[in-house]
């Protein structure tokens, strides 16, 4: 075996390891060696040098245990990172994870009024130099957009609500900062991150419905993103449910994006929009909650947003349909109408009824589930530590 593929099985091995600590948790060098396959040998060489590096620790034995008991591994992993951004219309967000999953690093960033990606650019180097900072190695950054994203080759296709089109972003951002770039949907990286640390954890297949200016559905089957043939699946924003006279970002009229998404709620409440959609949202609910009109009108946007979602779920039959964003807020003014619409649409409905939940990460869902991808490189094998 010449030298390349020998280090491209070592990279391989070492990523089973690391998948099987992070994915299964602790586990003593047999007990490695019975979930990788690997020989046992092989596991304690990968685990000694990922514990030289600082990658993993071995721990001593449960106390009262009989006999010789191995030593439990745990992954620490806490000086390498993957970074994750999230670019949208009136923010910018950054979530830093690291190999344990541990969150390190956390921000948001109102755009007001500023060119999106200028914001992007300047909070990527912030967060860049912090990380750095405290001694942690980015081995990747991967930004979530709201728009449709080919992964393959890192260019925003089409982005209506940021106006990109056919755009470089992984080379021009690679370029500004230094970082090994990744493109990927917004939607997919919140449905990821909710299958990883959120309200799907456990879930055979679900679907995430983003809740900002777009809405779009990231779909996760088996614990990975489900992107279609060209890498476009999930754009259901711009099915044509809502009012055929609503004009939407992308420049057609009737899209369900154009009656349910952040504008559409604005405007149903008569409330300006704020800094980021959560404060939006939060501001919706205000409003609603002292006037009864307000709440009679988000009720309505609620029935649209139950024909849509019967419209997903009769198409996938999910698990569960997980509402993120601006959606969360507005639960108690949304949901029971969402609900009741969605239900009576459902063709499985009398069997299955629809599991509709809300999301429990908040507006740093899409960063963090791009943090996670941002971290794939490592965990199969495709990079070393």
């Amino acid at each position: 075996m010449n030298l390349v593929a020998t280090e491209d099985l070592r990279r391989r091995n070492t990523a089973a390891v690391l998948r099987s600590l992070r994915h299964e948790g602790p586990a003593t060098r047999t007990e490695l060696a019975r979930r990788t396959g690997l020989a046992k040998a092989t596991v304690g060489t990968i685990v000694g040098t990922l514990a030289d590096g600082g990658h993993v620790q071995e721990v001593d034995a449960t106390p009262g245990m009989r006999g010789r008991p191995g030593r439990p591994v745990i992954l620490t992993g806490s000086a390498v990172v993957g970074l994750g951004l999230e670019v949208n219309v009136d923010y910018v967000s950054a979530v830093a994870v690291d190999l344990g999953g541990a969150v390190r690093l956390e921000e948001t960033v109102p755009a007001e009024g500023r060119d999106p990606y200028a914001v992007l650019v300047d909070l990527a180097r912030t967060v860049e130099a912090t990380l750095a900072g405290r001694g942690a190695d980015v081995v990747g950054a991967t930004v979530a957009v709201p728009g449709l994203v080919d992964q393959a080759r890192g260019v925003v296709a089409m982005a209506p609500n940021l106006r990109w089109e056919r755009r470089p972003l992984a080379r021009d951002l690679a370029a500004v900062t230094g970082l090994d770039v990744t493109v990927e949907n917004d939607a997919n990286c919140a449905a990821l991150a909710e299958a990883r640390r959120g309200a799907t954890v456990g879930l055979g297949q679900s679907v995430y419905v983003t809740g900002t200016v777009g809405i779009g559905a990231g779909v996760i089957s088996g614990g990975v993103i489900v992107r279609g043939t060209s890498g476009f699946a999930g754009e259901v924003g711009h099915i044509p449910l809502g009012d055929p006279a609503a004009l939407c970002g992308c420049g057609r009229r009737g899209c369900w994006e154009a009656s349910v998404g952040l504008r559409a709620l604005l405007a149903a409440a008569g409330v300006d929009e704020r800094g980021t959609p959560l404060e939006s949202a939060h501001a919706i609910a205000a409003r609603a909650a002292d006037d009864a009109a307000v709440a009679a009108a988000l009720a309505g946007v609620g029935e649209v947003l139950g024909r849509g979602l019967a419209t997903v779920a009769n198409i996938l039959d999910p698990d569960a349909v997980v509402l993120g964003g601006c959606f969360v807020p507005l639960a108690p003014y949304l949901i029971p109408s969402a609900t009741r619409t969605a239900q009576s649409r459902l063709t499985s409905a009398p069997y299955a009824p629809l599991d509709l939940r809300l999301s429990t990460l908040g507006l740093g869902a899409a960063a963090a589930g791009a943090a996670e991808e941002a971290l794939t490189a490592v965990f199969t094998g495709a990079r070393a530590l």
